[in-house]
């Protein structure tokens, strides 16, 4: 039956395609399409997905192997392209400290902050050592102005106690009036938004002191642990406190504690003292209209 069914099969389409257009079968045809079209539609619709499912766990592996290959080389583009701006950054910010250094006559070693400290003082650890020349008792700076001091220095690494803890403090003098005082931490308090992280405090009660003044290193004995003219910052708001002994203002610093990259540890003092010279030129005043 099955052979007979076959070769009935294979005449009616040898029969039908030899008579093309005029086909005697033509009718029959139409009658199986009307039949059976909607059968292979719905045969169709039920079989398709299940292939593409098949097609989609065959083809799988190499998708996903695809997919990974492309997010790793995305990783990659942003991982050059990251770095690219930080190496820019980082050599502005090299050129910026090489240029305060000359203008200060500071001998200086150039490091890199790689942590930061995690307990109740403020202080970050930097990728240079006494392999370097790097002691204890060191003023660190950046191109913008001071930093802090170093208090450990191990063979390729160091410690840096920042200007801004509450337990630093550093002999400062103001550019005009040439009056000193000290420069005193907030601690981390001082490190919010809109917060100010210095403190100076005159000698004299007397002295003059006006918002927008500046303020540099006065330096140590034997120029450690501060060496003289480092800039610190600019007096930002003045402290009223009738009766006092001295004169108090809150100082907003030129260095972004909490951005801190580039640094120089002063491994050998100034010959002289550079007094005003490595401040960053005064704004000029905007022509007033008539």
């Amino acid at each position: 039956m099955l052979g007979f069914l076959l070769f009935t099969s294979l005449v009616l389409i040898t029969v039908d395609y030899q008579g093309g257009e005029n086909s005697p079968l033509r009718g029959l045809r139409g009658v199986g399409a009307a039949v059976f079209g909607p059968l292979e539609r719905v045969a169709s619709s039920v079989v398709r997905p299940v292939g593409n499912t098949f097609d989609a766990l065959r083809d799988a592996p190499g998708q996903r192997r695809r997919a990974e290959d492309l997010l790793r080389e995305n990783q990659r583009l942003r991982e050059r392209l990251r770095s690219g701006t930080i190496d820019k950054d980082r050599a502005a910010q090299l050129e910026r400290l090489l240029g305060s250094a000359g203008l200060g006559g500071y001998k200086i070693v150039a490091a890199n902050v790689i942590s930061a400290g995690q307990g109740y003082e403020d202080t970050v650890t930097i990728d240079a050592g006494t392999l370097s020349g790097v002691k204890p008792e060191m003023t660190v700076m950046t191109g913008d102005g001071l930093v802090g001091r170093v208090t450990r220095a191990g063979p390729a690494t160091a410690t840096v106690l920042l200007a801004t803890d509450a337990s630093s403090t550093v002999g400062a003098r103001l550019e005009d009036s040439k009056e000193i005082g000290v420069i005193k931490g907030e601690g981390r308090r001082g490190l919010g938004v809109g917060a100010t992280p210095l403190r100076l405090q005159l000698f004299s009660a007397d002295a003059a002191l006006t918002v927008g003044q500046r303020v540099v290193t006065l330096g140590s004995q034997g120029d450690r642990p501060y060496v003289p003219g480092v800039p610190i910052g600019t007096v930002e708001r003045i402290e009223k406190t009738p009766g006092s002994l001295t004169r108090t203002a809150l100082i907003r610093p030129y260095v972004m504690f909490t951005r801190l990259d580039v640094v120089g540890v002063v491994v050998a003092p100034p010959q002289r003292d550079p007094h005003d010279s490595v401040l960053p030129p005064k704004p000029s005043a905007s022509p007033s209209g008539s």
